[in-house]
């Protein structure tokens, strides 16, 4: 079986070629603004995922998907020429859902950042709803009483 370093180094060469290809070799007109982010291939070397964004909105994310799997034959012949391994591995592009979830994970850091302000903002000038010190304090009379019951216990 093949060791993991010799997959993580083919991942990452099949990036490198990936990435190349897009930039210099690949004038497909749908092609947007693509970046590769990560390389997965699979322990027997003969599936590789490559994990891309795209700036841009949803119909440029679908005309790059389709520029992607139509030039899929080219990068593959050329990544098996530059990697020289015995079978080029099959290529499989997947959308990265990462910076999408990135972005919305800071969305709801900001929206609870401007809730906390809110709730400091109203604290500032907010008033106790009882009284300020809330602990319960015996009464004059109760301490007369206890001062009382306890003189009694100590003459018995």
């Amino acid at each position: 079986m093949v060791d993991a370093a010799r997959a993580r180094k083919l991942a990452d060469r099949i990036q490198q070629i990936v990435a190349e290809m897009l930039e210099r070799r690949i004038k497909d007109p749908r092609l947007g603004f693509v970046t590769v982010t990560d390389t997965r291939v699979t322990a027997d070397l003969r599936d590789a995922t490559v994990f891309y964004t795209v700036f841009g909105s949803d119909a440029e994310r679908a005309d790059s998907a389709a520029a992607l799997e139509s030039a899929k034959g080219i990068i593959r012949s050329e990544v098996g020429r530059q990697t020289g391994v015995r079978f080029a591995p099959t290529l499989t592009f997947k959308h990265d859902p990462l910076p999408d979830s990135a972005r919305h994970l800071d969305d709801l850091i900001n929206a609870a950042r401007a809730r906390d302000a809110e709730v400091a903002r109203r604290a500032e000038t907010a008033s106790y709803a009882g009284e300020p010190d809330p602990y319960r304090k015996p009464d004059e009379e109760e301490e007369a009483e206890e001062r009382a019951d306890v003189a009694r216990e100590e003459q018995a």
